[in-house]
């Protein structure tokens, strides 16, 4: 349209762009049926056996459940994260840009696993704040608190790369299966509302990797001061 409208140009390609918008179309509408029909009932169908009192409770009664016996939903938690965030399409990208521009300095491998544990940690304490019920605030207050200190003290050429790592982790993959984890963990826990405690659980895993990605760079930094401190002093 921008082409046609204001450079008065016909755009290149214009068949193949249109083939292609079309896929796209098809794509996502097959994609939001899949949502519908596929992840969210699967969702619902793991956090209801994962919180199944005679799995978790070992024959406790619902009410009698406390965050200590759903060690496996946090667990369970973190994998989701992990293996997700591991398969992002969007991660993928930025990482292998990142290595090209850096010239390598920046792992791929590295970049991914940071980036992938940072949301596992987050999913997994985000599934942890379902099953207390605590207010979301006091979690995502002292996340950006703990990050806002990281970046002062961080390598300032990680910084950016840090924080768009809190955004590419929640696009196609992570977010339809960690959604759909939070709606079936908030409406299987007795006394939680799925509207109030079934949603959050993106915001942990947007916030923690930027938290893991600091902590990596510092912690690199870290390593290599020291392995220059050794080597003057032989």
């Amino acid at each position: 349209f921008f082409q046609f409208a204001v450079l008065r140009e016909r755009p290149p390609n214009l068949g193949r762009l249109l083939v292609g918008f079309a896929y796209v179309l098809v794509g996502l509408a097959l994609f939001l049926v899949g949502l519908e029909e596929a992840l969210f009932p699967l969702g619902d169908i793991m956090a209801k056996q994962l919180t199944d009192p005679t799995f978790v409770g070992g024959g406790k009664s619902a009410a009698a459940l406390t965050w200590s016996d759903y060690l496996w939903v946090y667990a369970f938690a973190a994998a989701i994260g992990f293996a997700t965030t591991i398969a992002e399409p969007s991660l993928i990208a930025v990482a292998l840009k990142a290595s090209s521009v850096s010239g390598g300095a920046i792992s791929v491998w590295g970049l991914r696993l940071t980036v992938a544990l940072g949301v596992a940690i987050g999913v997994s304490l985000g599934a942890f704040r379902i099953v207390t019920g605590t207010p979301l605030h006091f979690y995502i207050a002292a996340g950006y608190v703990i990050v806002v200190f990281q970046t002062i003290y961080a390598n300032k050429d990680l910084v950016p790369l840090a924080y768009d790592s809190g955004g590419v982790t929640t696009s196609t993959v992570t977010v339809p299966l960690v959604t759909a984890l939070g709606l079936g963990l908030a409406s299987t826990i007795p006394g939680r509302n799925t509207v109030i405690d079934g949603f959050g659980l993106i915001a942990f895993a947007s916030l923690f990797p930027m938290m893991s990605v600091l902590a990596y760079g510092q912690i690199s930094s870290w390593r290599r001061r020291r392995r220059q401190r050794l080597e003057k002093g032989e």
